[in-house]
Formats: structure tokens, C-alpha cells, sequence
């Protein structure tokens, strides 16, 4: 455990995700002037964690293990798919979501149907994924 706790790269990347889940506490205070701690905890949002401790997860490992190294092409290649994820997958899951609270409102108007709202938030906008990416690789460098 004192080993794991010792590893740069996971501290690295776990900074990553924490200070981006805090700027989009920070992003939704500017922008609503209203503290919601719930967005330290929500996924969506800017700057996108997910892409922000892959990147620097990323950055880790290609500094650490050389640009030709396998280790770099298999955490490339899982960063890619957590960002596409993020921005792709899990962004149209959340307007199936705002579509499908909307027919909910619109039948329990009518027949009395129990209003339960589906999360609509749950990916990220490209800019929200560069924006955490970006995050990463710059915590990656001062850290590493």
C-alpha cells in the first residue's frame, strides 16, 4: 500500500480528476452565482475529468516509457476510448435522457404517471474534453 501511495503517475492522475470535478464547482458558481457542491460529484461538465486523468495518465507513462513503448500505445489507446466515451457515447445517452423526461412530463400531465427524471447530464462537448485534456497534460508536466 505505502508503494501505491507512492506512485507519481496515480497521484498525478488522481489530482487531475479532482482539481477538474472542483473547477466545474468553480465554472457553476461563476456562472449561476449559486455554490453547488454537487457538481464535484456529477459527471458532464468543464473541464471534462475523465479526459483530464487519462491525459495526464498518459503523459506519465509516454515520459516514463518512451513515445515507441507499449505501455504508451495501450494507455493512448485507453485514453482514446474513455475521451470517446465521454464526448460521444455517454453525450447521447444524456439527450436520450432530456427526451425521455420530456415524454414523462407529458404523460404524467395526462394520466397521472410518477414523474421520475432521468440524469441528462452525463457526457462532455468536445471543447469540455480538450479543456480536461489539456488539464491533464499540464498537471502531468509540473508533477512529473
Amino acid at each position: 500500500m505505502a508503494s501505491l501511495l507512492q506512485n507519481r503517475a496515480l497521484i498525478a492522475s488522481t489530482a487531475s480528476w479532482i482539481l477538474a470535478q472542483a473547477l466545474k464547482v468553480v465554472i457553476s458558481y461563476v456562472r449561476e452565482r449559486k455554490f453547488d457542491f454537487r457538481w464535484f460529484v456529477s459527471p458532464g461538465g468543464m473541464p471534462s475529468s475523465h479526459a483530464a486523468s487519462v491525459s495526464c495518465l498518459a503523459v506519465f507513462v509516454g515520459r516514463r516509457f518512451g513515445p515507441a513503448s507499449t505501455e504508451l500505445a495501450i494507455v493512448v489507446v485507453f485514453a482514446l476510448i474513455v475521451m470517446y466515451d465521454a464526448a460521444g457515447v455517454r453525450r447521447a445517452a444524456g439527450r436520450q435522457a432530456a427526451i425521455l423526461n420530456r415524454i414523462v412530463r407529458e404523460v404524467h400531465a395526462l394520466k397521472g404517471l410518477r414523474n421520475e427524471r432521468l440524469r441528462e447530464l452525463l457526457g462532455h462537448t468536445p471543447i469540455e474534453v480538450i479543456a480536461g485534456s489539456v488539464l491533464g497534460i499540464a498537471i502531468a508536466l509540473v508533477a512529473g
